[in-house]
């Protein structure tokens, strides 16, 4: 008998609310996002409204927030009134198929969330875009004539370059709303059986006629529109030809846009009609006469004209429009008044030749920037916590009454050097700033090939006078720094490093305003959020008296507080009134001005010194340097000045940022003599004038006179890279003193595989600002193109350095020069007008192969029509070149000619210079003719011939070697030196 169980009675089972804790979690998430995203904002305002510039980010705050809401409501309001017109007229017994039963059950649980979830989500797309067009809208609001007109349709320019993009995107913006709704609408009218389709009839709802036509006559007119303004937009586009309307475009494809634009009006009435009477055909014939005559006005009939009236006849019917083109890309890029010098360049080099262009030869740059970077960081370096840039900068000074072009960098931190040092302690609480500015005469070297130092030091010592070394703002500056505290407090910041045994390191306490002030609890909390490092929040030494410093780069301090402008891909340090500052140049820059060529910016400024900016858009054809820009390296302050104060762009901004750009008034005389004529803007300024330098259009077309500039003649020969533009002190033909210029060449544009590296054209600038406070040089920009003849073969830089490299006594000199497994560095090829021609002058380096060697200057090449010389300094060379006078001053006059590579691994000096004994004249000449042999033995294929060449040569270097051996042990041994001859 089984047992009996009682039935125990079961509770009820209780649902398990997951809603509330689902929500709560929703909800914590949220906050938690938007407290970060508050505090990111927050540190913004510190950030500007410490820096002085809080207005910027207000008014950019608005505008977006503003476009926000207009262009979310825009698109919103629209679609939802569609849908809700669309539902609320549906049909109540409208029949329906099973399948659209199907569709309208899964739907309907739906509808509401889709009714406005739908208007929300493509409102808030909407919204986005139209946020990102602020500075378009602030532009047009704001806008500022030109006071000049396009010669098409007569109006301002300024209303291509700040209305019409407006316009244009008004209208397009227009255009999505209402194609979105009138898609919206057929859905929902086919949803809800107001549209039905039965076999080939398709039956539509009084109430669905009506919206579906209404909307659809309003996106007839916005096309409309739109086509109208096409046609001004003819003017600012690029065609295969020209940029702007040419002869096809005026008379064919202007007139077929005004008259689509007729048709399309045209066509939208008749959509309107037809929501009143209800017949479909008018609207529809009209539908197929607009596609139809778009396609044979728009296209068919421009196609015509060109192939059967423009291609036979171009040069003649194109010209007046070439010469639109040529007037106003001259005057877009401010090259119109460039003034054309034609210079027949003398080849031959007569003894005194250069003596009435002394003060120029005085002047020629020896220290390449691009190559002695290293030699900075070895003499000048002094910890390995410092650092100088890869490439340095070239500026000058005014020292004894004389210009005095310099190389300069400032010494910056390098927190990687810290090594195991690196906590957090040290990265941002000690090591804070670099110090010092480093300044080299550019036309000088030492003894041994160095630079010779005009400033450098630690403390600082030199010709550039006093004043704050201190750099906490700069082009490697790290990420953050804490700095500042109380009065009373030890510093705890380096200052700068031990300079001897007995001497220790100085620390020192930030004085200035250089950063938002962590003076409270929250404060440091926003800030620890930031950087992601809760020890600003935790650290006993960041105090209500601590600042923190960030963003530091000078052009990314100048990008954020003028966000219209575009900044100059270098800047560079310079001293100015006690303070060294950094000098960023900006440009205002447009891609709508009518009838100018259009260029790829960051194609125009590439070169071979690696420069790649960041630029708002690519294409442009419309530049000004309107502003000067300054940042302190000591407390970050930044200054923006007015240079273009006549541009109307520039005008346009400063409505939009009031106060936020002083006038070129307020720039002292100190400054205004250490700015000078920005690179990028010379770059695309000759990619203009290399064809646009021929101002008749007869010629352009032809382009018989196309020019390019020349490829880096160091870099070898399958090199794309464009040699850079250099800054001297020179007095170019047309100038009455020598003037701080910034200069380029051209050679005739390559047709197919032919090129021809012949100099065609000099172009020059005059970079001096003058010394005036708030007063500009009238000499400054002034472009100068001295112009060759066809028939002058002038050789181009490649021919020069081709001629370089394949001298036999120049590769047999460099040869001996890579003994002992050094290396040949060539410097900067520099062209100098002087002599009634063209001097050709390239410094050569030696860099032995230790760790801490550097490069060192030993030989000089120049060139002067088909004739080089290589010599120890330039003032040999020269010498040489000139038949034993040239009649010039250089800088290295006074040096005494050698040879000598400096190695920090062998732990000594260079060698002291020193001319070759007449034994080693013997085998230096044996060797060349050695070499020669070997030479010609293997261009004939005579390998017997070439081994025993290549034999002697190796005897004969290895008695080299010997001797010289020995004459350093009688030099060491007795205090006296062999006997040297010449």
């Amino acid at each position: 008998m089984r047992p009996r169980v009682s039935a125990q009675p079961q509770e009820p089972r209780i649902p398990r609310r997951r809603a509330p804790i689902v929500i709560t979690i929703g909800v914590v998430v949220a906050l938690v996002i938007a407290f970060f995203v508050f505090t990111g904002l927050y540190a913004d305002v510190l950030w500007y409204q410490q820096l002085g510039f809080l207005s910027v980010l207000t008014t950019e705050w608005v505008a977006r927030v503003s476009l926000f809401l207009i262009g979310f409501l825009a698109m919103a309001l629209p679609v939802w009134g569609s849908i809700q017109i669309a539902y609320r007229t549906r049909p109540v017994y409208a029949k329906l198929n099973s399948q659209l039963d199907r569709y309208q059950e899964v739907f309907e649980p739906l509808r509401r969330l889709a009714m406005y979830g739908i208007p929300v989500v493509l409102g808030v797309f909407a919204g986005v875009s139209a946020s990102s067009r602020w500075e378009v809208t602030l532009a047009w609001l704001n806008r500022t004539p030109f006071g000049q007109t396009d010669p098409q349709f007569g109006l301002d320019i300024g209303f291509y370059v700040f209305e019409l993009p407006f316009y244009r995107s008004v209208v397009g913006f227009a255009s999505a709303v209402v194609l979105l709704s009138v898609l919206l609408v057929i859905a929902t009218n086919y949803l809800y059986g107001a549209i039905r389709v039965s076999g080939r009839e398709v039956v539509i709802s009084k109430s669905a006629r009506i919206q579906i036509a209404v909307t659809a006559g309003v996106y007839l007119l916005l096309q409309g529109i739109s086509i109208w303004l096409d046609q001004y937009a003819t003017v600012t586009e690029s065609g295969s030809l020209i940029t702007g309307a040419a002869y096809t475009d005026v008379n064919a494809v202007i007139p077929g846009r005004g008259i689509l634009a007729g048709i399309s009006v045209v066509v939208a009435i008749l959509f309107f009609i037809t929501a009143v009477i209800g017949r479909w055909r008018l609207p529809l014939i009209g539908t197929a006469l607009l596609i139809v005559t778009s396609l044979i006005i728009g296209t068919l009939y421009p196609w015509v004209v060109q192939r059967f009236q423009v291609d036979p006849s171009a040069k003649s019917l194109e010209a007046p429009y070439i010469q639109r083109n040529i007037d106003l890309t001259r005057d877009a890029y401010d090259v119109a008044d460039v003034e054309e010098i034609p210079y027949q360049a003398k080849t031959d080099a007569e003894p005194g030749a250069l003596r009435s262009d002394a003060e120029t030869t005085a002047n020629i740059r020896l220290m390449d920037p691009l190559v002695i970077s290293p030699a900075f960081a070895q003499l000048e370096q002094f910890r390995q916590y410092y650092q100088f840039p890869k490439q340095l900068d070239v500026d000058r000074y005014e020292l004894d009454g004389k210009t005095q072009d310099t190389v300069v960098a400032v010494r910056d931190l390098e927190l990687a050097g810290l090594g195991e040092a690196a906590s957090w302690y040290n990265t941002h609480l000690v090591y804070t700033h670099g110090y010092g500015m480093v300044a080299a005469a550019g036309n000088q070297r030492s003894v041994d090939g160095q630079p010779v130092f005009l400033q450098s030091g630690i403390p600082q010592t030199g010709s550039l006078g006093d004043f704050e070394p201190r750099v906490y703002f700069g082009e490697s500056s790290p990420q953050y720094s804490i700095v500042g505290g109380p009065k009373d407090s030890d510093p705890i910041e380096l200052d700068y490093p031990a300079g001897g045994e007995n001497e220790e390191q100085t620390q020192t306490t930030f004085k200035g305003d250089g950063g938002p002030k962590l003076d409270n609890v929250f404060t440091k909390l926003v800030y620890a959020l930031k950087f992601q490092s809760e020890q600003i929040f935790l650290s006993d030494e960041v105090t209500t008296d601590s600042q923190i410093l960030y963003d530091r780069d000078p052009i990314q301090r100048v990008q954020k507080v003028a966000p219209y402008l575009t900044l100059d891909s270098d800047t560079y340090p310079t001293v100015v009134d006690g303070r060294i500052v950094w000098v960023v140049d900006g440009y205002t820059l447009s891609d709508q001005y009518p009838y100018s060529n259009k260029v790829s910016m960051s194609e125009a400024i590439a070169d071979s010194e690696g420069l790649t900016p960041s630029l708002a858009f690519d294409e442009i054809n419309y530049i000004r340097n309107s502003v000067k820009a300054t940042v302190d390296a000591y407390d970050g302050t930044v200054t923006l000045y007015a240079w273009d104060d006549q541009d109307p762009v520039l005008k346009t901004w400063q409505k939009v940022f009031p106060s936020t750009v002083k006038p070129m008034s307020k720039m002292s005389s100190e400054l205004m003599s250490h700015v000078r004529y920005p690179s990028d803007l010379f770059k695309v300024q000759r990619a203009i004038l290399g064809r646009y330098h021929v101002t008749q259009a007869n010629p352009f077309y032809s382009q018989e006179d196309a020019w390019t500039t020349p490829k880096e003649p160091t870099a070898g020969s399958n090199t794309a890279l464009l040699q850079p533009p250099y800054y001297l002190t020179m007095q170019v033909p047309g100038q009455d003193a020598p003037a701080y210029s910034l200069y380029s060449t051209f050679i005739p544009e390559a047709r197919g595989d032919q090129s021809r590296n012949l100099l065609r054209g000099y172009l020059a600038v005059d970079s001096d600002a003058g010394d005036e406070a708030g007063k500009r040089s009238t000499s400054y920009g002034k472009l100068r193109l001295l112009t060759l003849p066809e028939d002058d073969n002038v050789p181009g830089p490649g021919q020069v350095q081709a001629k370089f490299n394949s001298d036999p006594s120049v590769s047999q000199s460099l040869n001996l020069l890579k003994q002992g497994q050094s290396d040949v560095i060539n410097g900067n090829l520099l062209t100098v007008p002087v002599g009634g021609g063209l001097l050709y002058v390239q410094p050569v380096y030696v860099k032995s192969t230790g760790n801490t060697s550097y490069p060192l200057l030993q030989k000089v090449l120049v060139a002067f029509g088909d004739q080089i010389a290589f010599q120890d300094t330039l003032d040999q060379a020269l010498n040489v070149l000139f038949g034993g006078d040239s009649g010039a001053t250089t800088g290295d006059e006074n040096v005494e000619p050698g040879t000598g590579a400096g190695d920090g691994d062998n732990g000594g000096s260079p060698t002291t210079p020193t001319t070759p004994s007449d034994e080693m004249q013997a085998l230096l000449n044996q060797a060349k003719q050695a070499l020669k042999n070997k030479q010609t033995a293997l261009a004939e294929g005579d390998w017997a011939g070439y081994g025993e060449a290549d034999a002697q040569l190796a005897d004969i270097i290895s008695k080299m070697i010997a001797l010289s051996d020995a004459e350093q042990t009688g030099s060491t041994g007795d205090g006296s030196s062999s006997d040297s001859g010449n």
